[in-house]
C-alpha cells in the first residue's frame, strides 16, 4: 500500500513538474485586450516610422534603405530576431521575450538618433515613445504571465555616428529594420488574436 501511494505521489510529482517546466502555447492563449491593445500600438509605430521615413525621404533624399545596407553594417546596425515566433514553431514564452528584447533594441538605436535634425527631432520623439511604450506593455504582460525574467535586460552597445549623414543614413535603417520587424509582430498577434 505505501509503496502504490509513493508510485502515485511520484507519478503527480512528475506530471506537475512536466506541466510546470511547459513554455505557454496557443493553448494558453494571451487575453484579447491585451493583444487588440498590441495590434493598434503596431500600426501606430509603424504610421511614425513610416512618416520619419517620408521626412527623411523628402528633406534629405535619403529614399531607399536597400541603398544604404553596406553603410548599415559598417555602422553596426542591428535587426531584431522574431524566430520564436514563426507560426509553425511559436513558443510564446520565448516569442514574448524576443518581441521585447526586439522593441528594448529598438529604442536603444532611436535614442542614439538623437539630435538627428531639429525638424525630425518630434517625429523620433514620438516614435520612441511609442516603442518605448509598447515594450512596457509587452513587459507588463510577461510579469503577470510570469515568464518575465528577473531582471530587465540592458542595452547593449549601440552605433556611434559621427556625421549628420550617418544618422540620417541610420534613421532611414533603424525605421526600416523596424517596419520588417513590426510586420512579423503583427502577424504574430494576429495569428495569437485569433479564436
Amino acid at each position: 500500500m505505501k509503496l502504490m501511494a509513493l508510485q502515485l505521489l511520484l507519478w503527480h510529482s512528475a506530471l506537475w513538474t512536466v506541466h510546470e517546466a511547459t513554455p505557454l502555447g496557443p493553448a494558453r492563449s494571451l487575453p484579447q485586450g491585451f493583444l487588440l491593445k498590441c495590434l493598434e500600438q503596431v500600426r501606430k509605430i509603424q504610421a511614425d516610422g513610416a512618416e520619419l521615413q517620408e521626412r527623411l525621404c523628402a528633406a534629405h533624399k535619403l529614399c531607399h534603405p536597400e541603398e544604404l545596407v553596406l553603410l548599415g553594417h559598417s555602422l553596426g546596425i542591428p535587426q531584431a530576431p522574431l524566430s520564436s515566433c514563426s507560426s509553425q514553431s511559436l513558443q510564446l514564452t520565448s516569442c514574448l521575450d524576443q518581441l521585447h528584447g526586439g522593441l528594448f533594441l529598438y529604442e536603444g538605436l532611436l535614442q542614439a538618433l538623437a539630435g538627428i535634425s531639429p525638424e525630425l527631432a518630434p517625429t523620433l520623439d514620438t516614435l520612441q515613445l511609442d516603442v518605448t511604450d509598447f515594450a512596457t506593455n509587452i513587459w507588463l504582460q510577461m510579469e503577470d504571465l510570469g515568464v518575465a525574467p528577473a531582471v530587465q535586460p540592458t542595452q547593449g552597445t549601440m552605433p556611434t555616428f559621427t556625421s549628420a549623414f550617418q544618422r540620417r543614413a541610420g534613421g532611414v535603417l533603424v525605421a526600416s529594420k523596424l517596419q520588417s520587424f513590426l510586420e512579423l509582430a503583427y502577424r504574430v498577434l494576429r495569428y495569437l488574436a485569433e479564436p
